[in-house]
């Protein structure tokens, strides 16, 4: 088995599949959750890709950014063949606009929804929007906790859409996956075994339930439909966790060479269009 703290020393191009980069002195969204007082820089996300051997990198653009997805652009464009993205934007975004953030590295959209309304996806614009993501063949992200994915995850699918869920789904300390595992025969929904700590403490009964929840979602989703995310820099749990660490846990979860390989770079390479 090649040493997860150090995935790409074997020659296999790994892949993290979530992470955010941003400075202090960007515009910030009014309604927001958090506001940053650290600058999370693109040289330093790269720096630690290297220092741990990983071939590329998923950006996921944060939630006090809101819809301004300039920065991100500007990253993706600066480091195209190593990066890919996920944009947030609004529903009444316009068909140019929504070609040059595909043109421009953009392979998703998200909803981030904690703290916010459950927007009602089989009605316009929402079902408009989603339409056009479909035609750019772009997936969906939700960001939400369990209880509220029954709410989510039907009309996405009625609508044709490929669906990411963030972070284990968000089952929250009880590990409730029962929402989130009763899509798994759609074929169409992958998930991220990434931030645990935004699940579980970080203590040896939180340990061992998010391996017994990673383990679960093997054996119903199986590997060709689970991804990593390092979920750096750690946004409100840096005193947490570290970057090696959140590698060193898919380690935990996955002992078998051949299952890490297949979450770690053949999935997402071909979910996020990697060459």
């Amino acid at each position: 088995m090649f040493p997860t703290a150090d995935a790409g020393r074997s020659g296999i191009r790994c892949i993290d599949t979530h992470a955010h980069v941003f400075r202090r002195d960007l515009p910030l969204a009014d309604q927001r959750r958090y506001t940053p007082d650290y600058d999370a820089l693109p040289s330093d996300y790269l720096a630690l890709l290297d220092a741990h051997g990983l071939d590329g990198g998923v950006l996921v653009q944060p939630s006090f950014l809101g819809t301004d997805n300039r920065y991100l652009l500007q990253v993706l464009a600066e480091h195209p063949e190593r990066l890919r993205g996920v944009a947030v934007v609004d529903p009444l975004i316009g068909d140019v606009q929504l070609q040059e953030l595909g043109q421009g590295g953009i392979t998703g959209m998200r909803l981030n929804l904690l703290g916010m309304p459950t927007p009602a996806l089989s009605a316009r614009p929402w079902r408009g929007l989603i339409e056009r993501v479909n035609a750019l063949d772009w997936h969906v992200e939700i960001h939400a906790q369990a209880e509220r994915l029954p709410a989510l995850l039907p009309d996405l699918l009625a609508a044709g859409c490929r669906i990411v869920v963030d972070h284990f789904g968000r089952p929250g300390a009880a590990g409730d996956l029962a929402p989130l595992l009763r899509h798994a025969d759609t074929g169409r929904v992958w998930v991220k075994l990434s931030a645990p700590y935004r699940n579980w403490a970080d203590d040896g009964v939180g340990r061992a339930a998010a391996r017994q929840a990673a383990r679960e979602l093997l054996d119903v989703f199986g590997a060709d439909r689970l991804m990593w995310g390092s979920d750096w820099p750690h946004t409100e749990h840096r005193d947490r966790t570290r970057y090696a660490a959140s590698l060193a846990w898919l380690g935990e979860w996955l002992d078998d060479p051949v299952l890490l390989r297949r979450v770690l770079a053949d999935t997402p390479r071909a979910f996020f269009k990697f060459q």
